[in-house]
């Protein structure tokens, strides 16, 4: 596999595939040039979302051993924003490829990650968002960065805020300025 890229099995049980209108760099599957990383539910537990993924050599920071920080925390925010995504289209008793209602979007709402150790730029990491607590417009996550030997590395808060249908316009939302 080309690092860069997530890792893991194909098929529908990962949600960024799924999601109409995701340009995002971290999580966008209309994204070339982003990380396009790939979340699914733990199938042990309902309210935890996996990420796997490889970063490359460019992703690296001052030492080139070590993931840059700033690509630590996209992995987090992008993890995060869409587990809640996906959490509020199976909260809706909905499929995430459904195209007969609106679209369902979360943004990030807050960040705060706490850097643990260097993050060693060889092998997978894999990044899990648990649920802490969810209302009406947003879901609060806890997660976590383990590397390869299993570490956690990283560690982040995310509140993600649903946001209105507009942000789903191909052409963005500031298109009438």
């Amino acid at each position: 596999m080309e690092s860069g890229q997530a890792n893991g099995e194909s098929g529908d049980n990962y949600f960024q595939p799924l999601m109409r209108y995701n340009h995002c760099y971290g999580c966008g599957a209309n994204n070339s040039n982003g990380l396009r990383i790939k979340s699914r539910w733990d199938p042990s537990d309902p309210s935890v979302a996996v990420c796997e993924f490889t970063p490359a050599a460019y992703h690296c920071a001052g030492p080139p051993d070590i993931v840059n920080g700033g690509i630590i925390a996209s992995l987090i925010d992008c993890h995060a924003i869409c587990s809640a995504a996906a959490d509020g289209y199976r909260r809706a008793g909905r499929k995430i490829d459904d195209d007969a209602g609106d679209p369902i979007i979360y943004a990030t709402g807050s960040l705060q990650v706490n850097y643990k150790t260097p993050t060693r730029l060889d092998g997978v990491l894999t990044i899990r968002a648990s649920i802490v607590d969810t209302g009406s417009r947003r879901t609060k996550f806890e997660v976590t960065v383990q590397d390869i030997s299993g570490q956690v590395t990283a560690e982040g808060q995310v509140t993600a805020v649903l946001v209105p249908t507009t942000w789903s316009n191909p052409n963005g939302i500031f298109t009438n300025d």
